[in-house]
């Protein structure tokens, strides 16, 4: 495929003046009955959150609630059987004060005992549709340990964190997806049953052409805000980005419509070789991320553990300042589970001036308190023992 490169630096400077965002989040979180907590009510006062304690002291467990209270199925992408608590009796809850700067709005998500498998949404009083409705309220950005791997994985991983990324600035690109998948699945169905019914085959096709081109502008547009964010500095390796695909490159050379024009061709010249295959060979879905340490001039994948971990918090770091600097969107959170591993002091102190500048919401675990010292009193922590949480200081 052909690729459409994007430079950016993967970099902050440090001063207060930079800080492009205001520090609007979370103010009360309760859980019941979720993972291993029986209930937990913890206040925050808006600093940076750092929560510290051994392995299976439920760290994670609290930060992926946080990420429940938004599109999809969280930072663990769990499906709802694996989210009560097991001595409980099959319901549980996530509630969230939410302050965005003038107002409080309550958030809350769960499943009831007798219903299990069915997912409760509220905001405020009211029911609400699904978690999609709480993409107006708050947008969670996240970097876990199984996303480490993420320059040695295939492209389908990078495909889903880049798409993530894309979601917290394009709230349409959901629906795009969704759309693109429903389309090609049918379509690939008609194709394997040898059915030649063209009028049906046609309509699929540019429903997939349509709903592609969406999908692959969504992502150039994001790494070209990503690109344009005022980031700079030394922190963190710059990185080029190139984005791995047919659509995504014609998009920077052609109208968007003469696009969706050829794919709907491209897909319908291709339906012998796509029913040979199982499968649809060109689109969105065949699309990668490519990321290269621009310093050393090598591929992400290539490059040390510490390396690759540090190119992959510049990533989202700047993500998170590109959605700050584009104000109208719902408030942003940080969730960084294990950020601290492969850092160095100076790296970590430089993480964290980042995040306090940034003036969002971060919640960030780690497995010894020392690892989060050099915030001192500009963060909140939290000790995490037998699944509670105790307020203390990191100094």
């Amino acid at each position: 495929m052909a690729q459409a490169a994007i430079r950016t630096d993967n970099g902050f400077a440090t001063d207060e003046a930079q800080a492009p965002g205001q520090r609007v989040a979370l103010r009360r979180l309760s859980l019941t009955n979720f993972r291993s907590y029986s209930h937990v009510d913890v206040a925050l006062d808006g600093r940076p959150v750092a929560i510290a304690g051994a392995n299976g002291a439920g760290k994670t467990n609290f930060i992926e609630a946080i990420s429940l209270i938004g599109p999809g199925r969280g930072l663990r992408s769990a499906r709802l059987h694996e989210l009560p608590r097991d001595a409980g009796d099959g319901g549980w809850a996530v509630s969230a004060r939410l302050h965005d700067g003038e107002d409080e709005i309550s958030l809350g998500v769960g499943a009831h005992s007798a219903k299990p498998e069915r997912r409760v949404c509220r905001i405020e009083e009211s029911s609400a549709s699904g978690p999609s409705a709480f993409a107006d309220h708050l947008r969670c950005l996240w970097l876990t340990p199984a996303q480490d791997r993420l320059f040695m994985e295939g492209a389908g991983e990078r495909r889903k964190f880049l798409d993530r990324m894309t979601l917290a600035h394009d709230g349409g690109h959901a629906k795009a997806s969704s759309a693109y998948e429903k389309a090609m699945r049918q379509r690939q169905r008609l194709l394997d049953e040898g059915r030649s019914d063209d009028e049906w085959l046609s309509g699929l096709e540019a429903q997939m052409a349509e709903a592609g081109v969406a999908i692959a502008s969504a992502r150039c547009n994001m790494v070209t805000m990503l690109a344009g964010a005022d980031i700079s500095g030394e922190v963190f390796p710059a990185a080029d980005i190139a984005l791995d695909g047919d659509l995504e490159t014609a998009l920077g050379e052609n109208d968007p419509a003469d696009v969706e024009r050829e794919h709907a061709d491209n897909l319908r010249a291709n339906r012998g070789i796509d029913a040979h295959a199982g499968r649809c060979l060109k689109g969105p879905h065949r699309s990668d991320l490519i990321v290269q340490h621009r310093e050393k001039n090598q591929a992400a994948r290539l490059c040390s553990t510490g390396e690759q971990k540090a190119l992959l918090i510049g990533l989202v770091l700047a993500n998170a300042r590109a959605l700050a600097e584009h104000p109208g969107g719902a408030p942003i959170i940080l969730l960084l589970d294990e950020i601290a591993a492969h850092l160095d002091p100076e790296r970590r102190a430089g993480l964290f001036a980042i995040i306090d500048n940034l003036g969002l919401q971060a919640f960030m675990t780690g497995t010894d308190e020392a690892l989060f010292t050099a915030w001192g009193r500009r963060a909140q922590c939290f000790a995490a023992e037998n699944n509670t949480l105790c307020e203390t200081t990191f100094e």
